[in-house]
């Protein structure tokens, strides 16, 4: 049943992302991934909003967390969990791993996403 729950959510996150690309293709163009950004500063934002929540509060049922952290934010935007993880390491006193974690993702992926092009260009 998690999974299902997971899966509703992500496919609303999803249809949210595509949406204020949209959006904002159209507003602003697209010389700049404003669109991206938005939704990662947004989708960060309410992570935050719901973690504090959830933590400070503790009302929502595991099938709620699920549904709105990993189900919609997690089909919105990975983004928001990249950013709560590297939080909490900063508040657990980890200043060392949270700026590892944050600069080895970024660079990491970015060299993947390199590295896929390459593949893909050398095959075709």
């Amino acid at each position: 049943m998690n999974y299902l729950i997971v899966f509703v959510g992500g496919g609303i996150g999803a249809a949210l992302r595509h949406g204020i690309n949209v959006g904002c293709a159209r507003l602003c163009g697209t010389a700049f991934p404003y669109g991206t950004l938005t939704v990662n500063v947004v989708g960060s934002t309410v992570m935050g909003l719901l973690a504090g929540y959830f933590a400070f509060r503790g009302e929502a049922t595991q099938v709620w967390r699920l549904f709105l952290t990993t189900g919609i934010l997690g089909g919105f935007t990975t983004f928001s969990s990249f950013s709560l993880d590297a939080a909490l390491l900063w508040e657990r006193h980890e200043p060392v791993l949270a700026a590892s974690y944050v600069i080895g993702s970024v660079i990491v992926s970015i060299l993947g996403l390199f590295a896929g092009l390459y593949l893909v260009r050398q095959i075709t």
